[in-house]
């Protein structure tokens, strides 16, 4: 009897799987799908002024771009995202924007939800700590790095509070019933594997985003000119 009882929780449990997006069970998506669509996402965050301020936008060293994180959960909650960190090149990183490296947003949120949603993020990483902190290991944003919802609107500035005292200020847009989810307790990472896929094996985030002389692969070009055109120069 409890024989049985395991088979059809498998089968149950096999069947949950198999509704589930696909990006929570396998990558079906390439990195270069993944930097076409964080560019696009960019031009169209960048397209409305009253979204995100390019006043902030100048201000920040580097922006993370996360296409379509699915927050889904049928028997445990979750959220799952890939994208892409861009950063000004240079010391300071006071240069023009460089290549993307690829960057993985995960988190967990335990409970009983039906169904799932896509977001797109957008985070702009405002201090030298901050990048410090992504470059090299995984982060617990809220936790590890001090994260706020980025303001809106024309007359946002960067003498705002959220900016003073966040490392990282958050943008969404949602496109369903979680709209507004917030990111504290999720975690950002280097994305090894896709890095390793565009650029080869021996790149690691850290060389790709601190050495000028690594090229953005041609799906991630758009992304770069996107930024360089909006935000040529950091403003002190």
């Amino acid at each position: 009897m409890k024989m049985k009882n395991c088979v059809k929780l498998a089968g149950v449990l096999a069947g949950v799987v198999g509704l589930m997006p696909g990006s929570l069970v396998g990558d079906t998506h390439s990195e270069r799908d993944r930097l076409q669509n964080a560019g696009k996402v960019m031009q169209e965050a960048l397209r409305i002024p009253d979204d995100i301020p390019h006043d902030l936008l100048s201000k920040a060293r580097c922006v993370v771009v996360m296409p379509s994180v699915l927050k889904a959960a049928f028997i445990v909650g979750g959220t799952y995202g890939r994208g892409a960190m861009v950063c000004r090149t240079g010391k300071n990183f006071t240069g023009p924007w460089g290549a993307p490296a690829m960057y993985a947003l995960e988190g967990g949120n335990f409970g009983l939800q039906a169904g799932g949603v896509a977001t797109d993020y957008v985070f702009l990483v405002i201090n030298d700590r901050g990048v410090d902190s992504l470059l090299h290991s995984k982060v617990k944003l809220g936790a590890d790095v001090s994260v706020a919802a980025g303001p809106k609107g024309r007359t946002a500035s960067a003498g705002t509070d959220a900016f003073m005292r966040s490392e990282i200020l958050t943008y969404s847009r949602a496109r369903g019933v979680f709209a507004g989810v917030a990111v504290e307790g999720s975690t950002l990472r280097p994305d090894k594997g896709g890095n390793h896929d565009l650029y080869g094996r021996k790149a690691t985030a850290d060389k790709i985003i601190r050495e000028s002389s690594v090229q953005a692969p041609k799906a991630g070009q758009n992304l770069t000119a996107t930024l360089q055109k909006a935000s040529p120069r950091l403003k002190p």
